[in-house]
């Protein structure tokens, strides 16, 4: 399955991944899915804000089922298993059942979350804030991408109803438990020499966007003492950040830049810089942001995710049903995912990370060894079995 996802969106210069919630490609991800659905004998569902769920079983709110998948859509530039491993996975864990002949007493589901990742629009997580009522609908809507286009309108265009978004009590009412299978996206499981782990925290973790005005003129022919270059409290900012990183101890990236008008023989007019911070303290997260927006003209907060606890019971279940003869290692994490969302808004939840032999992710180089894959299936049928008994 992953062999076939791999040429989807795949930039052939790069080898990294474009796909976008609602593009091309992430359309044709859509397509394939629905596609391994069908060929189960599954009962797919599309909800509201565009996430997908495949059951095994039909559930209602008088009787939930077990939920695992995870996401399609990638940043950009990214690697293969970043979200489709979990989907992957989810589908090859039911033909594991099925291969042991289980029949599951309550029904049995595969999810994949719409626009996870926050590349095209720029909210990560963007269907299960939706569904959970964590993201306003209103303020979802108006969102623009890079080419001024709202989400409405990209919504309206792949034949969605974008008056339907939002808070989607009814679908929610069908989850009681939700499993997400992810790529480790760091070394723990390398450190502890695991193939398969249970996240047991996710660190709070926000986006800012920061604009830096000046005056646009001329490259060549204005005075360094007559320049407004909005350029240079930017740089400050974004050495501030890993200065401050350091000594507050979280981690801080300006991964994403706007100049305009963005030509190299002009000095720029504004620059926008999005800051994305994370940390084990919120406060010092906070507190980073803080010191950091007294050289922007406007700072404004696009998504902040509190600490995402996993219930510790299902958390230690996990560990003891996909550790087999040892309990799985409990590892803490500073990536977000739709797991802590639904979390948050109180779904039972829990996450099994797939051994990375590098601990590099959100890149091309992004890697998980065959069997450590496969490891991570087992791990997940049998937490399914146990969870669906």
């Amino acid at each position: 399955m992953l062999e076939r996802l791999a040429p989807i969106g795949r930039d052939p210069e790069t080898g990294g991944y474009l796909r976008d919630a609602w593009s091309a490609a992430d359309l044709e991800l859509r397509e394939w899915f629905t596609g391994e659905a069908t060929a189960r004998g599954l009962d797919l569902r599309e909800d509201r804000n565009g996430n997908l769920w495949a059951w095994w079983g039909s559930p209602s709110r008088e009787r939930p089922g077990v939920v695992t998948g995870s996401h399609l859509d990638s940043v950009r530039q990214g690697g293969a298993f970043d979200g489709p491993l979990g989907v992957v996975s989810a589908f090859a864990a039911l033909d594991l059942l099925k291969e042991r002949a289980v029949t599951p007493s309550v029904p049995l589901g595969v999810a994949c979350f719409t626009d996870e990742e926050g590349a095209r629009f720029g909210v990560p997580c963007m269907g299960s804030r939706l569904l959970t009522g964590a993201l306003s609908p209103d303020r979802a809507l108006g969102l623009t991408d890079d080419d001024g286009d709202t989400l409405a309108e990209v919504l309206r265009r792949a034949g969605r109803r974008p008056h339907e978004a939002g808070r989607d009590d009814e679908t929610l009412a069908t989850v009681a438990t939700f499993v997400e299978l992810h790529v480790e996206q760091g070394r723990g499981l390398v450190t502890e020499d695991r193939p398969v782990g249970v996240a047991g925290a996710i660190w709070p973790h926000g986006r800012w966007r920061l604009d830096f005005r000046g005056r646009a003129d001329h490259a060549g022919t204005t005075r360094l003492a007559d320049r407004d270059d909005p350029m240079l409290p930017f740089a400050r900012m974004t050495l501030a950040a890993r200065q401050a990183a350091q000594r507050l101890g979280v981690v801080a990236t300006v991964g994403r830049t706007r100049v305009s008008p963005g030509s190299a023989n002009a000095i720029p007019g504004l620059v926008t810089a999005w800051l994305d911070a994370r940390g084990a303290d919120a406060a010092a997260v906070r507190e980073l942001v803080a010191e950091l927006s007294g050289e922007a003209s406007e700072v404004r907060e696009e998504s902040w995710t509190p600490e995402v606890v996993f219930a510790e019971a299902l958390r230690d279940r996990l560990a003891r049903v996909a550790g087999g003869d040892t309990p799985a290692p409990i590892l803490p994490t500073g990536a977000g995912h739709d797991a802590g969302i639904l979390a948050a808004a109180g779904v039972p939840s829990a996450m099994l990370f797939v051994r990375n032999p590098t601990g590099v992710s959100h890149s091309p180089e992004e890697h998980a060894e065959r069997a450590d894959c496969e490891a991570g299936v087992v791990a997940l049928a049998d937490v399914l079995e146990d969870l669906c008994r």
